[in-house]
């Protein structure tokens, strides 16, 4: 990939050590897939992970999955440098160790109702984190038509149990509230005295990081993982999983290079 690096760049590939690469996990690390447990890291994004963890102060893993299920799913396990902030930040996988709150007792009843919500609609599918629940419409004949159609009682349903919704791309996830990415990705650049952060990511989840990399008072630079469905201001747009690997690898090249501008 050849490409003039913005500012924030230019300050991650001069000053590496005080770099934090943040990520997303579904749409940026991974391929979409209709079935989200078929979601697996890019045939990439070991060896890319891998090589940027060494040369960065940290690489954030920072998704709505379960902490464990995307170690699982990324391979992320043994990359130096990786740590995954799972639910939203509720979760931190690091060392091979998960930390985390108890479950919100909301989600027990959640659990029970959305059954009951989502029936009507062929198509539709539940996914259980544990810590979260994710109703999909990807897989339904009118995938935005069914989302709509689900928002007012799955909101009816997150006021009634104390969540939180989670819009996404063909989802709506009820979530603990009180925590988002961006207040996750600030925590840690805050822990770990970042002097430089990159955040990419995909979604509607996503843009509460992108705001926290704008307000970090740090160089910044916000990476989307751009698709057919949806459009989010950002200073780099690349081509899905695949774009975030070329540009990953690059950063790695230009480190590597000593910090030149071009990769």
């Amino acid at each position: 990939m050849t490409t003039d690096f913005p500012d924030g760049l230019r300050a991650i590939t001069a000053d590496p050590a005080g770099a934090v690469i943040g990520v997303d996990f579904d749409g940026t690390l991974a391929p979409i897939v209709p079935d989200p447990a078929d979601a697996r890291i890019h045939p990439d994004g070991v060896a890319v992970l891998t090589r940027l963890g060494r040369l960065v102060g940290a690489v954030a893993v920072v998704t709505g999955r379960p902490a464990a299920t995307a170690v699982e799913y990324g391979s992320l396990a043994g990359i130096p440098g990786v740590v995954v902030l799972g639910h939203y930040g509720f979760e931190r996988w690091e060392a091979d160790t998960v930390t985390s709150p108890p479950p919100h007792p909301g989600l027990d009843r959640a659990r029970a109702d959305l059954p009951r919500l989502v029936e009507p609609f062929d198509g539709v599918v539940i996914e259980d984190k544990e810590r979260a629940l994710a109703v999909h419409t990807r897989r339904a004949h009118d995938p935005q038509g069914v989302l709509v159609a689900l928002r007012d009682p799955i909101t009816e349903l997150a006021v009634e149990t104390g969540l939180a919704v989670e819009p996404g791309k063909f989802v709506l996830e009820l979530r603990p509230p009180g925590m988002d990415k961006g207040m996750a990705l600030g925590a840690f650049l805050r822990e770990r005295g970042a002097r430089s952060v990159l955040f990419a990511g995909d979604d509607l989840g996503d843009i509460a990081a992108f705001e926290a990399v704008r307000t970090s008072g740090l160089p910044g630079v916000t990476v989307f993982s751009g698709s057919a469905e949806l459009e989010v201001e950002a200073d780099i747009v690349v081509d899905g999983p695949d774009g975030v690997m070329k540009l990953f690898a690059s950063i790695a090249d230009a480190i590597e290079a000593g910090g030149t501008d071009r990769a």
